[in-house]
């Protein structure tokens, strides 16, 4: 004799299906590198923010952060890190690029922060302004900071 699933199995391998799906990544970018936020954090993001300084970090891009108030001149930094792969030559990956925005998704009267195959980056400006920080590419976790300079 054949038994029918019970609704309590059958709700369960549901549950269990939709877990799976859940976080597909479907509409947004993902990447085989993609690993949990507190182990894939870059060193450039662990120190806290002293007194104003922005400290922006994510596990993948695209990314829009803000409206940030920057008035000066600052340090802005970028470092990515491959946890799985420690020695990893980023010259050969998709360049980091980030952008400052006036507005998200407008690029006219942007400045451009980085675009650069590398395992990290610095440039230092004078900006004043609200703008959004738009992190446009970048395979692996990432931080941005920005420090004031005297």
């Amino acid at each position: 004799m054949r038994r029918r699933p019970s609704i309590g199995s059958l709700l369960t391998v549901a549950c269990v299906l939709a877990a799976c799906g859940a976080d597909s990544g479907a509409g947004r970018a993902t990447s085989a590198r993609t690993v949990p936020a507190g182990s894939a954090l870059p060193a450039l993001a662990r120190p806290p923010a002293k007194p104003g300084e922005l400290v922006f970090h994510a596990d993948a891009s695209p990314a829009t952060r803000g409206p940030i108030a920057l008035d000066g001149r600052y340090l802005v930094r970028f470092e990515q890190t491959a946890p799985e792969d420690p020695r990893l030559d980023f010259s050969t990956q998709t360049p980091f690029t980030a952008l400052l925005e006036r507005r998200a998704g407008d690029p006219s009267g942007s400045v451009k922060l980085f675009g650069s195959a590398a395992r990290s980056g610095r440039r230092e400006l004078a900006i004043h302004g609200r703008y959004v920080l738009d992190v446009t590419f970048g395979d692996f976790p990432y931080a941005v900071r920005f420090t004031p300079r005297r």
